[in-house]
């Protein structure tokens, strides 16, 4: 049972206080690894969406590049990067992939599961254009590939990646293929960002992903799609949020399942809200039901979980809620109002790194910050 987020849900936002992301002041966040950006990041977790606890810390896998002029290319080279977290602060391990291994020219953003026994890591991840590629395509495809865990003097290790194989593909009926949406950021179409999830009702196993709807005549087509097996059998199913005429792009999406109930998150941005319709702040946004397959309520009775401050409407982006209701996201550009005059504003102000966790608290169809 596919759930609309109806431009009515949306339209209610205006009505109703914010209730804010906390404030980043700008350059209060240093970054964790000199020399590189660092976006859209997830720990490696337990069957049971619990940050799994890894040699004292927590397995981190973050999108990177290197410090660049200009901060919007990092999309065209990132690579996935291993960091071990511990109370004594983050360690970096490298490119989490060798070089040449995965089967597109860039590694977007995925999530990562560990065994009980906690000797195997499972790395479902976005593969961005062709490996090999003279200029970056915009085709997104689903991958997944797991390596051998062992650590070493303390230092966690993943080894002997198994040869990546594709999930599942978008079947231009239900899901589009086409991923340009004209090129421009914040135009562009989605098969991407894959979560992994586990009902505790009946163990089945589940991917939800970010899409777009194939069938639709609006530019704004954005869905939260899913597709149910595992281990490499996948099969798609219809979305469980949809967002047509309203959103074009709902990232990131990800299940947590907390007090009996699911809970469906994902991250967008003012700017891809429909042309002439209600819009919400760049923020975290979710939807509640009694079971996976739904009908899903907006949070709220909006959808809106938090939003960045009016005056640093772009301070931070791409929040992911972890199983003990903790949330992360990334510092994007804190000490900002609007986007950047030029090149120059838009690397000064670009943070690329961690943000300080927060903790949200859920009552039924009601979400807060604690």
């Amino acid at each position: 049972m596919t759930t609309i987020w109806s431009r009515d849900a949306v339209a209610a936002i205006a009505h109703r206080p914010i209730p804010e992301v906390p404030h980043i002041a700008a350059q209060s966040m240093a970054p964790v690894l000199p020399g590189h950006d660092l976006w859209d990041y997830w720990p490696v977790q337990e069957r049971d969406g619990r940050t799994a606890e890894i040699a004292g810390g927590a397995l981190q896998m973050l999108l990177s590049a290197p410090v660049l002029p200009d901060p919007e290319s990092r999309h065209g080279l990132a690579r996935i990067r291993l960091m071990h977290e511990t109370p004594h602060g983050w360690r970096d391990l490298g490119d989490l992939l060798p070089d040449g291994f995965a089967p597109g020219s860039r590694e977007w953003s995925g999530s990562a599961i560990v065994t009980p026994q906690h000797d195997r890591v499972t790395l479902y991840f976005t593969a961005a254009g062709h490996r090999g590629e003279a200029e970056p395509s915009f085709e997104q495809r689903l991958f997944e590939t797991s390596a051998t865990l062992s650590i070493a003097d303390g230092v966690p290790r993943l080894a002997d990646w198994s040869v990546p194989v594709e999930s599942v593909a978008a079947d231009g009926q239900i899901y589009s293929r086409d991923m340009t949406g004209g090129g421009a950021i914040g135009t562009i179409k989605a098969f991407r960002d894959p979560a992994w999830f586990c009902d505790p009702a009946d163990g089945a196993e589940y991917l939800v992903f970010a899409a777009s709807l194939a069938q639709s005549s609006s530019p704004w087509n954005g869905a939260i799609g899913v597709a149910r097996g595992g281990a490499g059998q996948w099969t798609l199913e219809p979305p469980l949020i949809t967002a047509d005429g309203v959103n074009n792009e709902l990232e990131r999406p990800h299940l947590v399942h907390s007090d009996q109930r699911y809970y469906c998150f994902w991250s967008t941005q003012r700017k891809v809200f429909a042309d002439g319709g209600p819009s919400g702040p760049t923020g975290l946004y979710g939807m509640v039901a009694e079971h996976l397959a739904g009908p899903w309520t907006p949070l709220n009775g909006t959808g809106l979980v938090c939003g960045n401050p009016p005056d640093a409407p772009i301070q931070a982006y791409s929040w992911l809620v972890l199983g003990d209701l903790s949330v992360i996201s990334f510092v994007d550009r804190p000490g900002l109002t609007g986007d950047p005059v030029d090149v120059a504003e838009a690397r000064c102000a670009f943070g690329g790194t961690p943000a300080a966790p927060f903790r949200i608290v859920l009552d039924g169809n009601r979400a807060t910050l604690a």
